[in-house]
């Protein structure tokens, strides 16, 4: 098959080249604008250019969709600082979370569920959970068209890692093992460096709820991981209990656990994770409707 890129939908021709161009890092990006309203958002067309001088460069590709272009770039404009956090297996889910098109000054780090940290040198915060950040002076924004699809070259020179020492070996080098980063592949595909393939489903224009939306026995779990809880908040709206719905590890649960109900909460949520380890986040959600 040749494909003449010229004469391609531009939706279908945007499918084969990141479906070819893969595995790419996700440089996920904390921007600020001049009235201090913070972004944070994933670029999956990201890499390292320069060492000398240190030269990343990221690009918010104007939407295929409708040639709007994103808060992340407006903020750069604005304010020519970014932090970029690297994405590892354990922040994924809420990192694609950060992908939904919130409208102009919500904070994603507050949707996500991340933490922000105080960079040093820069304006735009941190992602605390991120085990590698990279505090960057924008040098240069090259815009590549005015059509949907075209890109925007962010060009960053690198002013100061944080590495955290979980990933470090003996001889204060990053150890490749210790840190699972993923990157992204076509469609909802991703890859980590620890071997794994697997999918996450890419938000539509319909944004999803976010970490902070979610019930407050749920948010401040114990036993679900970021990236379960950025799963439950992928959903446009909480669902209504189903007086229907029927599981039988939920029904073994209530039989067993029927004399001490707080017992039978954490199993619930333990059963809930499980499900959402699965992809199933909609089984998840009727099981913590539940408890």
């Amino acid at each position: 098959m040749i494909l003449n890129l010229k004469e391609l939908d531009k939706v279908v021709a945007q499918r084969y080249l990141q479906h070819a161009i893969a595995p790419r890092p996700i440089c996920f990006a904390s921007t600020i604008d001049a009235a201090g309203n913070v972004n944070l958002s994933p670029f999956s067309f990201f890499n390292l250019f320069s060492t000398n001088p240190p030269v990343v460069i990221f690009s918010p590709s104007r939407r295929v969709r409708d040639n709007s272009i994103k808060h992340s770039l407006q903020n750069v404009l604005e304010i020519p600082e970014v932090v970029i956090n690297m994405v590892d297996e354990s922040m994924v889910q809420q990192t694609s979370l950060a992908s939904c098109e919130y409208p102009k000054g919500i904070n994603e780090f507050m949707k996500t569920g991340f933490t922000e940290e105080k960079a040093r040198l820069v304006k735009p915060p941190m992602v605390l959970e991120s085990k590698i950040k990279l505090e960057c002076r924008v040098m240069e924004i090259k815009s590549l068209g005015n059509e949907g699809g075209a890109g925007n070259l962010v060009i960053c020179e690198v002013l100061l890692m944080h590495i955290d020492d979980s990933i470090l070996d003996d001889s204060k080098n990053i150890d490749q093992t210790k840190i699972n980063l993923v990157a992204r592949l076509g469609a909802d595909w991703y890859c980590s460096t620890s071997g794994s393939l697997f999918k996450v489903a890419k938000p539509d224009t319909l944004c999803g709820i976010g970490i902070d939306a979610l019930p407050e026995g749920i948010r401040l779990s114990k036993i679900l991981t970021g990236n379960q809880l950025g799963q439950l908040a992928s959903i446009h709206v909480i669902p209504a209990s189903d007086p229907s719905f029927y599981d039988e590890e939920l029904a073994r649960i209530v039989h067993y656990y029927s004399l001490n109900p707080d017992d039978m909460d954490l199993e619930m949520v333990r059963h809930a994770g499980k499900l959402l380890d699965k992809g199933r986040i909609k089984e998840a959600w009727q099981v913590l409707l539940s408890c």
